[in-house]
């Protein structure tokens, strides 16, 4: 497995760590690619065979096959990111279990376990180096390999890296290019543009690697719900799915009017395309619901839930806790991590005063109030939540991937 390195965004020259005594790049290359074998070799042992086998098979699908690229880059992420039952990686056994390693080793292998995926394109050479822009956080960075040049032999300016990179060392910021590495000519870029957008799309957390697209990503979500709430008349919909995705789909055609009116007056008369007529579809089970709420927040951002207008009229009226389904539908908002506190917390913003006997009812605890105790109670139904920190509902691309996207247009 052939691994690089990609050190600071600042300088061109070669890096120096930390002064005398410190190893350099070169002995920080050559000993990052001994550790990767032996974590690689260690991750195959029978010691985890009952959570790596279940993911190679997934990963495989009914046919059962996975080419050599693929199954390098799903150990390497089983490697770095996948949780064990008490929550730690194969990295941190691996540490745990090596008293031989050197408190740099140690230093490198814990960085390992936050990655860098992405698609980049190759912005140019210097020496041993390539210089690479991430498409989808919008970074640069300097790799290198533990090969030499030969890891880059046949790339060239404005080709394509799909890659995951790995620090190296954490006080000078260099990385490992980790696990596979596919390369694509420049007549790719506009396949490659869309992948990266994909990416960006489905994997939100790799774009807000960028301090700045956080605050973008704020920025524009905070600039729809305004929209949103402009459009619709507040920041919550309770309606049949029907009548919700006919509301939905005629918000998203007017952004994409407006949006399409604002190229026009920047264009000084260029003849733009027209507005594309979204369409949105909701999931099999919202569709299959009475009603589903749509609620806007300003940290959330838009989500969708199931029987929301039984749970509101639950809170609105304490008598209907006693009754089995609205219980069952609370019980559910409580117990599926998928649900965010949201719905709950408005609920019970909106219902002070009957929301302490839903809550004693469904509970069975007669001192229950949401004042003292609501809080404590969403932290222990929904761990996940309160430990993830918060980011933007929407992504914002760079301005390389927005010119290839519209490039290819």
């Amino acid at each position: 497995m052939a691994d690089a390195v990609q050190g600071s965004n600042h300088g061109t020259g070669e890096l120096s760590l930390h002064g005398t005594g410190e190893p350099s790049l070169t002995e920080l290359i050559e000993r990052s690619s001994e550790l990767k074998r032996k974590l690689v070799a260690f991750a195959q042992s029978p010691r985890f065979d009952r959570w790596l086998t279940p993911v190679l098979l997934e990963a495989a699908g009914p046919e059962r096959h996975l080419d050599e690229g693929e199954a390098v880059r799903i150990m390497d992420r089983f490697i770095l990111r996948f949780r064990l039952p008490d929550g730690s990686t194969v990295v941190d056994r691996f540490v745990a279990g090596r008293r031989d390693l050197t408190a740099v080793d140690r230093e490198m292998l814990l960085g390992w376990r936050d990655p860098v995926e992405g698609i980049f394109e190759i912005q140019r050479k210097e020496g041993n180096a390539v210089i690479l822009l991430n498409l989808v956080d919008d970074l640069t960075y300097r790799a290198y390999s533990n090969v030499g040049q030969a890891a880059f032999r046949g790339v060239s300016r404005g080709g394509f890296l799909h890659t995951c990179l790995v620090p190296v060392h954490s006080a000078d910021g260099a990385w490992l290019v980790s696990g596979a590495m596919a390369s694509y000519p420049r007549s790719s870029a506009t396949e490659i543009a869309h992948a990266a957008l994909g990416l960006a799309g489905s994997q939100p957390e790799l774009v807000f690697r960028n301090p700045e697209k956080i605050e973008q990503g704020w920025q524009r979500m905070r600039e729809d719900r305004a929209a949103f709430i402009e459009f619709c008349g507040g920041d919550e919909l309770v309606l049949p799915p029907a009548q919700a995705e006919v509301r939905l789909n005629a918000y998203y055609r007017h952004r994409q009017e407006t949006a399409v009116t604002g190229q026009h007056d920047r264009a000084r008369g260029r003849r733009l395309p027209g507005p594309d007529l979204p369409f949105f579809e909701l999931p099999r089970d919202l569709a299959d619901c009475d009603t589903i709420g749509v609620i806007y927040d300003e940290v959330d951002g838009l989500n969708f839930y199931a029987e929301y207008g039984m749970l509101r009229d639950l809170f609105a009226d304490p008598a209907l806790a006693g009754r089995g389904r609205h219980q069952d539908l609370l019980r559910t908002y409580l117990r599926e991590e998928s649900i965010t506190p949201l719905p709950i917390r408005r609920l019970a913003a909106a219902h002070p005063e009957s929301t302490d006997v839903v809550f004693r009812k469904l509970l069975r605890k007669p001192g229950f109030t949401w004042s003292e105790h609501g809080e404590a109670l969403l932290r222990r139904r929904k761990p996940q939540y309160y430990e993830s920190e918060p980011w933007p509902g929407a992504s914002v691309v760079g301005d390389r991937l927005s010119e290839l996207l519209g490039a290819g247009q």
